[in-house]
């Protein structure tokens, strides 16, 4: 098979890369990452982000679109000549961003409003895993609270408690016990505190096991399988408090042997491939399953149809061929001629926060720091913007950066990323000392 170039390669005077203007829609962590990784590309043209952070302005040119505005963004695309648009998140793919593009004869990396309920109903995916045969947890979904209250009355525990819809990563609740349910029940569907996402809840099995990121480039006729990241979703050091978006990633994960990788590639990506085809899903994008790995096997927890954040900040700097080129190709269903390459060793992201989050948090303290920063650490901004006053940068956010390292292992990756992090300062800041520790 042909190989992805390396992002360093260089074109020779009689083939010189066509530039590729890029639109990346999104403001975090994830968005950031992806346009370090694209600008590092021979291909790249003008990069664009919409609406982009204080990050991605030193990369190309911030817009300000919001990620939902899609009349507007398509506008936008059409008029700067955008090749390739890359979609960040969930929300946006939900709405229909890659219908609206495509009709217009747009490239658009990200899948259809159809293939993305994966992710923006669990119960939908729920469903196509049991249908085709993919290995999750037992299940119940409910429309009524009150029906939903009795069966966990009966129900052993743990259980797992999931708003149906989008939710930010913080719509799943562990409870103990039948209170706990009953508590979570009336937050998420009579609370409403997860607005429309939480009008249907699915309740599910508790899966006793290690969980870890699973990405797989998915074209709607073959796939490539990514290396595996840890996620650590709790706020707190030792797994405690409330779930996150994410606080911090290792790739690889350091739980998937060879054998558990070829159950996850037969088990799981085989399974979603046949069953897109079956279903007539146009899937082409990201592929992005939470797995727990339990005694029976690897099950899936949930579908995600985009990168994760921050397992892409950790992805991104171990991958050594072209990104531009991978995401290209996979747009176009092309993704069997690529076989991408990965540096060894490891890399590890820690995220820095500010205080309150995931609850209540301030906004625009000056970040200081930064620029102590340098390789082999490079600092991704979520939550973060210009000071338009001066030239400080602001936190804007409840993630507000992504230090991520790489090493020879695991062990220098992490103790690299946690020396840069311990240089950048702001009020408020709070971040897990234990991301990537041994368990």
């Amino acid at each position: 098979m042909n190989r992805a170039a390396p992002d360093n390669a260089r074109g020779t005077a009689n083939s010189l890369p066509v530039p590729v203007n890029v639109l990346i829609v999104g403001s975090g962590g994830r968005e950031h990452a992806l346009a370090w990784k694209i600008a590092r590309s021979t291909r790249a043209g003008k990069i664009f982000c919409a609406p982009g952070n204080a990050g991605t302005s030193a990369l190309g040119e911030n817009v300000a679109i919001p990620a939902d505005d899609i009349p507007a963004l398509l506008a936008f695309a059409k008029s700067r000549d955008i090749g390739l648009t890359v979609v960040g998140p969930d929300d946006s793919l939900a709405a229909g961003i890659a219908d609206a593009f495509e009709a217009d004869g747009l490239k658009i990396f990200g899948p259809n409003a159809s293939a993305a309920r994966l992710e923006s109903s669990k119960a939908f995916a729920k469903d196509f895993m049991r249908r085709h045969g993919i290995p999750t947890a037992d299940y119940q979904e409910f429309t009524d609270s009150a029906a939903a209250r009795e069966w966990c009355r009966a129900a052993k525990y743990p259980l797992v408690i999931k708003a149906d819809g989008l939710a930010l990563g913080k719509g799943v609740v562990i409870a103990e016990s039948p209170e706990a349910a009953a508590d979570a029940i009336r937050q998420c569907m009579d609370d409403r505190i997860f607005g429309d996402a939480g009008k249907k809840i699915v309740v599910e099995e508790f899966l006793h096991g290690e969980e870890c990121s699973i990405h797989a480039l998915v074209d709607g006729t073959s796939y490539l399988l990514l290396p595996d990241c840890r996620d650590h979703k709790r706020a707190f050091d030792g797994d405690l408090g409330p779930n996150t978006g994410g606080m911090g990633t290792i790739c690889p994960s350091g739980s998937i042997s060879a054998p558990l990788a070829a159950l996850v590639k037969s088990d799981i990506l085989d399974r979603f491939l046949a069953g897109i085809r079956a279903d007539g899903l146009a899937f082409r994008g990201m592929l992005f399953p939470g797995v727990m790995l339990t005694a029976d096997g690897p099950k899936v927890l949930e579908f995600n149809c985009r990168w994760g954040d921050p397992e892409t900040q950790s992805l991104v700097r171990r991958l050594d061929s072209d990104l531009l080129d991978l995401l290209e190709a996979c747009a176009d269903a092309r993704l069997a001629s690529l076989s991408p390459l990965w540096s060894d060793g490891a890399s590890a992201c820690v995220i820095l926060a500010s205080g309150g989050y995931p609850g209540t948090y301030e906004k625009g303290k000056p970040i200081s720091g930064l620029d102590r920063v340098s390789d082999p650490c490079v600092v991704f901004h979520a939550g973060t913007k210009s000071d338009p006053g001066g030239g400080a940068i602001l936190t804007n956010g409840g993630r507000v950066l992504g230090v991520t390292a790489t090493g020879s292992d695991l062990h220098e990756a992490r103790a690299r990323a946690y020396a840069a992090a311990d240089m950048i300062t702001f009020d408020g800041l709070q971040r897990r000392n234990d991301i990537g520790a041994a368990k």
